[in-house]
């Protein structure tokens, strides 16, 4: 193949969809501080003035779902002249209710290592080594393109929360194309794409294009230059800062969102498959969160220990059941010298147990940690504390991995 474009998006934790995305993954943080075993699937709809939620849940403690909104809408960084939502006066509809006692039956075992999975589907995890040649992106076995944009996002939430660019509201976007050569391998960055929600400084300038001037700047200088490695960048990358010309109107004011809509920004970028299941609101004894986070750890764990240089592994659930009804490992040709897929394979179901309860065990699931996955990216991320568990490497794994 010639030389060839690869591109992936990603969006704030303003971004009305990620907002619903964040009150999910909090409300569910919420529940499962108080009871880990908690079952959970939440889901937010926001629009202007409004939050509804919804969704199946069961658990002995308490929903505090209002104070837990607005707490959320806060942190966010939402208020009434940005985004519509404002958390003093925000209308909160829950319609959570109990959960189905047939969709518990199947989940439910007297052998908890038998425990069923919370429904049926297929999931994807996936890793990659394109990422390892750029020291600041060490660690990661991410593709580029969808690593460099969830890091643009997570930027522009750190440089707004800092107040280094203050007149920069919670809602944005960004969208990053990679171009590789004819043997795969990415090279330079073709182009960066923002749209970052502002503050109306016309009254600071002289005209629409003397403000859209300085937020080009401000951006190029405070986000997009400290997050792609300068070696990725050249004069002709081409740098493309609100490309409308103005953004002030944004977050639900300007576009309603749901829970769920994101799944390839949070993901793999599109770089990967995807089994069409969200993340977010939802609690680990369900397969689509947790058996996409351990086939994410698994395919990690291939690429870190040197058997493929990428890797994508897929899984398949029957509500009820508790072992994957089918299991796929792929590596696109990549497998070391003298490997083959079917031995990778092999090692995979030797190393890692893809049953519900093992995987939330091994990965120790069921505590509140899911708030910090919900802007920004599932994978690729920096361990700190007890978040992103699944992205921790295991040298007790890797080892038997190597070893066969």
């Amino acid at each position: 193949m010639s030389k060839y474009l690869f591109t992936s998006e990603s969006v704030t934790e303003g971004h009305p969809d990620k907002a619903c995305d964040a009150i999910s993954d909090a409300i569910l943080d919420h529940i499962l501080s108080k009871d880990p075993n908690a079952h959970v699937a939440c889901e937010t709809l926001a629009t202007k003035g409004v939050v509804v939620v919804s969704g199946e849940v069961r658990t002995n403690g308490s929903t505090e779902v209002e104070k837990v909104v607005k707490q959320t809408i806060k942190d966010i960084g939402y208020h009434k002249g940005n985004s519509g939502v404002d958390p003093e006066d925000v209308q909160v509809i829950s319609m959570l209710h109990e959960q189905s006692l047939e969709i518990a039956q199947g989940v439910d075992s007297d052998d908890i290592s038998e425990q069923g999975a919370g429904d049926q589907g297929q999931m994807f995890g996936f890793a990659t080594n394109e990422s390892e040649s750029y020291p600041s992106l060490q660690g990661s076995f991410m593709p580029l393109s969808a690593l460099l944009s969830q890091a643009l996002v997570r930027q522009l939430t750190k440089v707004r929360s800092s107040g280094l660019i203050p007149w920069a509201g919670a809602d944005g976007k960004s969208l990053v194309t990679v171009e590789y050569d004819a043997s795969d391998k990415p090279f330079r960055v073709w182009s960066v794409v923002i749209a970052i929600q502002h503050e109306d400084m016309l009254a600071k300038f002289d005209s629409e294009e003397a403000e859209h001037d300085f937020i080009v700047e401000e951006i190029k200088r405070h986000v997009i230059y400290p997050v792609i490695p300068t070696e990725l960048l050249d004069e002709n990358t081409d740098i493309i800062v609100n490309g409308t010309g103005r953004f002030v109107e944004g977050g639900p004011a300007a576009d309603a969102g749901l829970t769920g809509r994101k799944i390839i920004v949070d993901t793999y970028g599109g770089m990967a498959r995807h089994g069409g299941g969200g993340f977010s609101g939802k609690d680990p004894s369900k397969v689509d969160r947790s058996a996409a986070y351990s086939a994410r750890w698994a395919a990690k764990h291939v690429v870190a220990a040197g058997l493929a240089e990428s890797c994508e592994i897929q899984l398949a659930y029957a509500i009820g059941v508790a072992e994957p009804i089918s299991i796929l490992v792929s590596t696109n040709g990549t497998t070391a010298n003298g490997i083959s897929e079917d031995e990778i394979a092999r090692r995979i179901f030797a190393v890692f147990d893809f049953r519900p309860w093992a995987m939330i065990n091994d990965l120790n699931l069921c505590r509140p940690i899911y708030s910090a996955t919900s802007s920004g990216g599932h994978f690729g991320r920096d361990p700190v504390g007890d978040t992103f568990p699944w992205e921790r490497l295991d040298e007790t794994r890797l080892s038997a991995l190597r070893n066969g």
